[in-house]
């Protein structure tokens, strides 16, 4: 069902404040003359012995005298992206966790205030609002119906905010999936539908193809498993008045084990989400295809998974890869690196102006960043900037780290042209983008996410689930910047 939007531009119509149930209040630093329910937000103050200055800090809640609900959160120009979408977020879910049928956006300032934070606060609601995959016997859902936004209207009733809901819904969905349900299999079926619906070309590289094409290092992981369903899969957006060209690679492991190098069980559950690139990939097209950028978007996803068996990689093999080079294994839960080797050859070969991965790769980024910002390495500082920019201006942060080219010495094999990792794991996240960069061809720019802050209990910035969508607004912002230069 698609989430009705009611817009009211006259502050002043307080009408549909006193009718409405759940009320966002989005307030200026300097508190407006005129404010509905004003001493009722002065009790509530009082209570809490803050004063009006705080809730550019922390929101507040209250009762209305209808029963229903509001919160009071005061957003401030000078803070940033991320502090204005954490702050929106908390105030948000005081009035989601009722389970409305309508929220009220109210927002109160000068014109260019009013218009920044109708659109963060419509995105915030929306966002947190999607209905995502339960699977408890006596679950109800009582989806969000409505959303009304008091003191602003937007010509293009949000668009592009849409297109960016609907691709952080997407990846947040496929990657909650349980692993029964999204198998490499039903992975592709599912792509399948979205291609149609949407009009990408879709092309599959299965099992049997890409053995006769040589990719041996998306073999290796992808023959482990009894099932022969792992496949590259490969989906494009192409409109006519495309202006740039930008490859969308994610890697899309639908269960780790570990393979031989079996992991314990309390690092083995959850491991059916480490197939979050690609589907924070698929989301990126998604939200690019809604908005309608003009930029042709070829979206590689490397599906497979990684299961001990007869047939399963061992330490210590040689394989080959797409582009010839030989990889000595040292370690079967490094198979991340191993299905994007291969998939970003192809993706290179295609030849796009700019090209980006995600993935879910190394647990030594989230030891070196923790769960809050994820990681960029690549080989183009211009676009390795332009993401640092990006991830700040759409709150989703992202640190860079080194890619200098001494760290590659530690990959030095006296069997193989390459090692595919250490065992000693030491900055593995960078050995793992020096790895990945032997793979690209034509010199292609680019960029590789490591997904360190993918799920945050709680949530992170703008988004409230535990596993938050990190990378699909960050990734539809450099499309953008990709079209606008």
């Amino acid at each position: 069902m698609t989430l009705q939007l009611k817009q009211i531009h006259d502050p002043a119509d307080e009408k549909s404040l006193a009718a409405a149930s759940h009320i966002l209040f989005v307030l200026p630093k300097r508190r407006p003359a005129s404010l509905p329910f004003a001493s009722l937000l002065e009790a509530r103050l009082r209570r809490a012995r803050s004063k009006y200055t705080d809730l550019a800090k922390s929101h507040v809640s209250a009762t209305l005298p209808s029963g229903g609900i509001a919160s009071w959160v005061v957003l401030d120009d000078k803070q940033n992206t991320f502090q204005r979408h954490t702050l929106l977020r908390k105030a948000v879910s005081a009035l989601l966790d009722d389970q409305p049928q309508s929220v009220t956006i109210a927002v109160f300032g000068e014109e260019a205030s009013r218009a920044r934070a109708a659109n963060e606060a419509f995105y915030v609601v929306s966002v947190n609002a999607v209905e995502l995959p339960v699977r408890k016997s006596r679950h109800k859902a009582y989806p969000l119906k409505q959303i009304v936004i008091h003191g602003w209207k937007q010509a293009d009733d949000y668009a592009e905010t849409r297109a960016l809901v609907a691709g952080s819904a997407l990846a947040r969905s496929l990657t909650l999936t349980p692993p029964n349900e999204l198998t490499p299999a039903a992975y592709r079926e599912k792509i399948k539908e979205l291609a149609g619906q949407y009009g990408w070309r879709r092309d599959e590289y299965d099992l049997k193809k890409l053995r006769k094409i040589g990719a041996g290092s998306f073999v290796a992981v992808a023959q482990g498993s009894s099932e022969e369903d792992a496949a590259i899969v490969h989906l494009s957006y192409q409109p006519k008045d495309a202006r740039q060209h930008v490859a969308v690679v994610g890697k899309g492991i639908c269960f780790d084990t570990g393979g031989h190098n079996l992991k314990p069980a309390k690092y083995m559950h959850g491991m059916h989400e480490d197939m979050n690139g690609s589907a924070v990939a698929l989301g990126i097209l998604l939200a690019v295809t809604e908005a309608q950028l003009p930029v042709r978007i070829d979206c590689w996803l490397a599906l497979a998974q990684n299961h001990i068996g007869p047939r399963a990689y061992k330490q210590s093999e040689v394989v080959t890869a797409l582009n010839g080079t030989t990889i000595e294994i040292v370690h079967t839960d490094a198979e991340g690196r191993m299905v994007l080797a291969d998939t970003l050859t192809l993706a290179s070969r295609v030849k796009p102006d700019f090209m980006i991965d995600f993935a879910t790769l190394t647990g030594s980024m989230q030891v070196a960043l923790g769960d809050r910002y994820s990681g960029v390495i690549g080989n183009d500082n211009t676009w390795l900037d332009k993401a640092v920019q990006a991830g700040h201006a759409v709150g989703e942060r992202v640190c860079r780290l080194p890619f200098d080219e001494d760290y590659e010495e530690e990959l030095e094999s006296s069997i193989a042209d390459i090692k595919q990792c250490t065992l000693e794991g030491e900055a593995d996240h960078v050995l793992a983008a020096r790895f990945l960069a032997r793979f690209i061809e034509h010199g292609v720019p680019w960029v590789h996410v490591d997904l360190s802050s993918y799920r945050r209990k709680g949530g992170l910035g703008a988004v409230g689930s535990d596993v938050n969508g990190f990378g699909v607004s960050l990734g539809l912002q450099l499309v953008r910047q990709a079209f606008e230069r």
